[in-house]
């Protein structure tokens, strides 16, 4: 009779349940999944940005003209207000811009979490509603009954003119070929060419001749482009755009001016008809009030 011989149990693998040691690793998912929990949404990226380069939601919404309650809903990762993807992936981009971060990765990450970049619009429908077919126009009968009354007044005219010439024999006439006399008019006095006065420089130019009962600026894109906000004592918006270099923006208000200069490094103010040293440096973001007093009394 055969015998089954004891010995030690045959374990299975190395683990205790029977599994391999591989199917103990984690899914390359799960590091996917821990890595996406680990990074911040888009919402909490573009609003670290902006806080980070010294911004509110009201700045940003000036400089890109994004309403303000589009950008709070997007820092909230609430993108209906958008009013679609198209119209979300352009205000991303935008405001990523103007927090000076780099638009790609949040565009990236939204159309993951959207469902992908919408398809492009065909191009074909948009001309053939652009196309504008000519009109068919009848004869402009208008034009014909203008230019034939012309036509009969100027007959009648020179009919009239025709016969009056040979009626009158006591008419004087000039004899053929000879040519009658007329006095030439006196030359005028030739006048004084004015001396021309050299172009002004900047601080002697019409700011250098601020009055004194109001407060003027001037901010000249000197040394590169920067984005500028201006608003007087009310709080009214006198100006939100980009100078570009070289350009200059003059402001005057019978109290106070404030600016937001985006780049403050870029720019050269003048207040008052003085030019103002302070040192600013480049990308740096600057609040400034002036009132009618300085830079003497700032």
């Amino acid at each position: 009779m055969a015998t089954r011989s004891k010995g030690a149990p045959v374990s299975i693998g190395n683990s205790p349940d029977g599994n391999s040691p591989e199917d103990e690793r984690p899914f390359e998912s799960d590091r996917e999944d821990a890595r996406a929990a680990d990074r911040p949404s888009i919402g909490r990226a573009l609003q670290q940005a902006r806080i980070a380069a010294g911004l509110t939601v009201d700045d940003v919404s000036n400089a890109t003209r994004v309403r303000i309650a589009i950008v709070h809903a997007i820092e909230q990762d609430n993108f209906a207000p958008c009013g679609g993807d198209v119209y979300a992936r352009g205000h991303l981009r935008t405001l990523a811009r103007a927090v000076r971060i780099d638009p790609a990765p949040l565009l990236a990450q939204y159309d993951a979490d959207h469902g992908g970049r919408p398809a492009p619009t065909p191009a074909a429908p948009l001309f053939e509603a652009e196309r504008i077919r000519p009109e068919r126009r009848g004869p402009n009968w208008t034009a014909a009954m203008v230019a034939a009354i012309v036509a009969v007044i100027g007959f009648v005219g020179f009919t009239a003119v025709k016969g009056s010439g040979g009626g009158d024999g006591t008419k004087t006439q000039v004899a053929e070929g000879s040519t009658p006399s007329t006095s030439k008019p006196a030359s005028p006095t030739p006048k004084k060419a004015k001396p021309v006065d050299p172009k002004p420089d900047v601080s002697d130019s019409a700011i250098a001749a601020a009055p004194r009962d109001k407060v003027t600026v001037q901010v000249s894109a000197a040394d590169g482009r920067s984005w500028i906000s201006a608003k007087d004592h009310n709080g009214r918006l006198l100006f939100d755009g980009t100078l570009e270099k070289g350009d200059s923006k003059t402001f005057q208000d019978k109290e106070k001016i404030e600016l937001v200069l985006g780049d403050a490094g870029a720019v050269q103010l003048f207040v008052n008809g003085k030019q103002i040293q302070d040192e600013f440096q480049a990308g740096q973001v600057e609040r400034l009030t002036y009132t009618k007093g300085d830079p003497q009394a700032g």
